[in-house]
Formats: structure tokens, sequence, C-alpha cells
């Protein structure tokens, strides 16, 4: 069985320089995921943390590379949850470009164990957290998603 691997492609009506500033500011991240502030100074071995509304650190990863406003990568390690087995860190990579006049975002998140527990979670995540980064960056309003489905 091949381990399973997201990959997320959309094209984004803004410049490649503000899709890096929305994917690494905290004060942008925490009006498209949810309230989440996605915080790092994204240099190659920084740590990075998702940090709830409350404080609570739900995320933790590595960056892996960063290389402004291209490409950025960094390992992704979500807590374990009660009864299941602690999972290895992902992989997530966000690849910018310019395509068709238009920013084009292509996020691979890899790096899973076959059954993997986190995988479905982030197959339903990712496009809610990318489709609400594309309309608040185009429209300036995010989606209003809550984390509950």
């Amino acid at each position: 069985m091949e381990n399973p691997k997201f990959v997320y492609v959309t094209h984004i009506n803004t410049s490649p320089e503000k899709l890096w500033t929305a994917l690494t500011n905290p004060d942008f991240t925490q009006q498209y995921w949810g309230g989440r502030r996605v915080q790092s100074d994204w240099t190659t071995g920084a740590s990075i943390k998702h940090q709830k509304a409350d404080g609570a650190i739900e995320l933790r990863g590595e960056v892996l590379q960063a290389d402004p406003p291209r490409l950025l990568a960094y390992t992704f390690l979500s807590p374990p949850h009660e009864g299941s087995p602690v999972e290895k860190p992902t992989r997530v990579t966000f690849e910018i470009s310019v395509a068709f006049g238009v920013t084009k975002l292509v996020v691979t998140h890899d790096g899973f164990e076959p059954g993997s527990r986190l995988f479905p979670e982030i197959s339903n995540g990712w496009p809610a957290i990318l489709s609400s980064l594309k309309t608040l960056l185009e429209s300036g309003t995010a989606l209003p998603f809550t984390w509950k489905c």
C-alpha cells in the first residue's frame, strides 16, 4: 500500500509576494486559519507553532525550506489523539509561481504512514483553509468557517 499524499492546486488573483506574506504573517494567518496564528521566523531550522485563539498550541513543526516568495516547506506535527498511536511528523510544501497571469499555489502534504489518522483530517481541512486564504486575498474577507464540521 502506497503512503497517502495530499495535493491541492489553486490560482489566486494576487502577487507571489502578497501570498508569501499571507502564509507567513501571524496576523494574516489568524484571519483565514479559523483563528489560528501560524508563527515562526521562517528561516531553515526554525520552529513553527499554530496557536489557537485561547493561546493553546495546536500544531508544531520545523522550517525545512524557505525561499521567499517561491517555496516554503515545513514539518507538521499534530498532537496525539487519545487512544490513537503517535504519528511521526509529516511535511507541507507550498510552491508559489505565476501562471496565466495570476499566482499559482501548489500545496503538497506528504510523509504520511499508511492508515494515518491525520490524513483524512488534513484532506478536509486544507481545502477549507486554502479556500478561505484565496477568498481573503481576492475580496478582503476570509470565509467565516469554524472548526466544527
